[in-house]
């Protein structure tokens, strides 16, 4: 056979192979379908495990590295996973008949929460200047008409009657505080909650919310506005002392698999300084110090190792997020200096014992990383 003829069957293979994944995603959604009717849980550890093996196994037959088809395989199981929570949460959301309001409902986050709500029934309405700038020019100056699950978009959540069964506040972090006290100001029946990635700066208002009697409750989704599957995902549930807010609030995620921790404000944050501030710290600190090596720094990036090449991934993907939202969650955080030090600490502790020729410390460094690694993968192979 000629290259273009063996292209030519390649391609009809590719399109086989994506009638094939068609065919396995149609086979999902019954499968759905039948775990809602007969109450079996979405995710089925067990059965993926078998799934994976047997591709392992019959990948070695076939010739094929057991590798590549592990890869696929748990490509195909998490695509197979969207589909089906997708399709709980359609079948279960508790939307129908009611409305929500998002206030920042432009902004990434706010947008994902929207399409969220209206994927459960919700009718909801976006309250942001962006949103309803657009609208406006898509329709010469006119007001958007409303579409299914949605209202059409206002430019200021004042204008708004605040009759909504949600109120969510997806505002960035410097303005939300003072939306939530505007917020306690008219008291609106329905539930308050806001997505902010740090509470103890929106103090203030939700304290004003909660001496106003609203039911309030506040949101911290541990995922970024691209997440499209929930399993194996936190979101995050702070007790403001209002059960039914927060039960009513806890429910939107029940047909997910996303995992629900409650938590008090200032542990919140006294975490969160750790898995955000000293993370993105980390990460910081990591592409300063290749910017300012010097005439080594474009000599680097011709190099390449495991461990480097994930490092500069992820340092990556923190360069490109938003300065000002990364600096607010470093100093707005009043347990922030806490993560910082340990940061600082744990550095002079590997240079110290670097430059002292000091074996044993650095030894017993690695040691301690290894113990503390080896039980976090201990608890999450019990809650597998």
């Amino acid at each position: 056979m000629t290259l273009d003829e063996l292209r030519r069957r390649l391609d009809g293979l590719d399109r086989q192979l994506l009638q094939i994944v068609a065919e396995r995603q149609a086979t999902s959604r019954e499968i759905a379908r039948v775990k809602r009717s007969t109450g079996y849980p979405t995710r089925d550890y067990g059965r993926e495990r078998e799934v994976i093996v047997g591709a392992r196994e019959q990948a070695a037959t076939l010739g094929v590295s057991p590798d590549v088809a592990e890869a696929m395989m748990r490509l195909l199981i998490r695509s197979s996973l969207t589909t089906q929570e997708r399709a709980s949460v359609a079948a279960h959301g508790s939307g129908s008949g009611r409305r929500a309001l998002v206030i920042g409902g432009a902004g990434k986050m706010g947008a994902w929460f929207v399409q969220f709500l209206s994927s459960q029934g919700f009718e909801v309405q976006v309250a942001d200047p962006a949103a309803a700038g657009t609208a406006g020019a898509a329709q010469g100056g006119g007001a958007r008409a409303a579409t299914p699950g949605r209202a059409g978009p206002i430019a200021d959540w004042h204008d708004s009657d605040l009759t909504h069964d949600f109120i969510v506040v997806a505002a960035p972090l410097g303005a939300t505080n003072q939306i939530l006290r505007q917020l306690a100001e008219r008291r609106p029946a329905g539930v308050v909650l806001d997505l902010g990635s740090l509470k103890t700066p929106l103090r203030a208002g939700l304290t004003a919310l909660q001496t106003a009697g609203v039911a309030v409750t506040s949101l911290h989704p541990m995922f970024g506005p691209d997440t499209e599957l929930l399993s194996g995902r936190h979101v995050i549930f702070i007790d403001l002392g209002h059960p039914e807010a927060l039960a009513r609030a806890r429910a939107l995620f029940a047909p997910t698999m996303a995992e629900q921790v409650v938590m008090q404000l200032d542990e919140h944050d006294r975490l969160i300084a750790y898995v955000l501030g000293l993370s993105h710290a980390l990460n910081i600190a990591f592409f300063t110090a290749l910017a300012e090596s010097g005439a080594a720094a474009p000599r680097l990036l011709q190099l390449s190792s495991t461990t480097f090449d994930a490092q500069f991934d992820i340092a990556a993907k923190v360069a490109e997020e938003s300065p000002e939202l990364y600096y607010e969650i470093q100093r707005l955080n009043e347990f922030g200096a806490e993560s910082l030090d340990a940061l600082a600490r744990a550095v002079e502790a590997v240079r110290s014992a670097v430059l002292h020729s000091d074996e044993g410390g650095f030894v017993a460094l690695m040691r301690a990383g290894q113990e503390y690694v080896q039980g976090r993968r201990d608890i999450t192979a019990r809650r597998a």
